[in-house]
């Protein structure tokens, strides 16, 4: 059995969870995710928690398993608390700002790049370089946050461009004349 999938997910307070068939709905205070569940799977709520179960014990059951149990997870932690990407821009010049609800972003480019808050995407900005990503969906967070740092990659000899906190870039010696 897969030591993910077996572990039941834990509602907290707050929270309402609804199952209809392979779909699940996750209500709370920050917001309400969707999702449906693989038809090989069966969901149940028991007390105050939630249970995946599989029918087979083959390789594509076990990884739906483990699968679906994490995004259970990941939709009661993105409703109660909610997740964030920090990016930091590293270049003179390089700025970003929100306009409206969208990024707006100056990384050397002539003109600057612009964006779309998607869904229940929000962006802080600090000191015009620091970026924040907020959402309750952890893979719409995901893929803002790469979309940003999409715009100008970090470069591996001065190291400039746009990075996540704490990521390291790998930096390559230039030319020697």
């Amino acid at each position: 059995m897969s030591r993910i999938g077996r572990l039941p997910v834990e509602i907290p307070e707050g929270v309402q969870v609804t199952i209809d068939g392979n779909k699940v709905v996750v209500k709370g205070s920050k917001g309400e995710l969707t999702r449906e569940v693989n038809p090989i799977l069966t969901v149940t709520k028991e007390d105050n928690q939630i249970i995946v179960e599989r029918a087979g014990d083959d390789k594509n059951n076990r990884s739906q398993h483990g699968l679906a149990r994490s995004l259970i997870d990941s939709m009661i932690k993105g409703v109660t608390e909610g997740f964030e990407k920090k990016l930091e821009m590293v270049g003179v010049g390089y700025s970003a700002q929100v306009k409206g609800k969208n990024l707006e972003i100056e990384a050397g480019y002539s003109h600057p790049v612009t964006i779309e808050a998607v869904g229940n995407i929000e962006f802080e900005v600090e000191n015009n370089t620091k970026i924040t990503v907020r959402g309750i969906d952890k893979q719409l967070v995901g893929d803002v946050a790469a979309q940003v740092r999409a715009v100008r990659k970090p470069e591996p000899y001065k190291g400039k461009g746009i990075k996540y906190v704490g990521e390291h870039i790998r930096r390559k010696v230039g030319k020697t004349g």
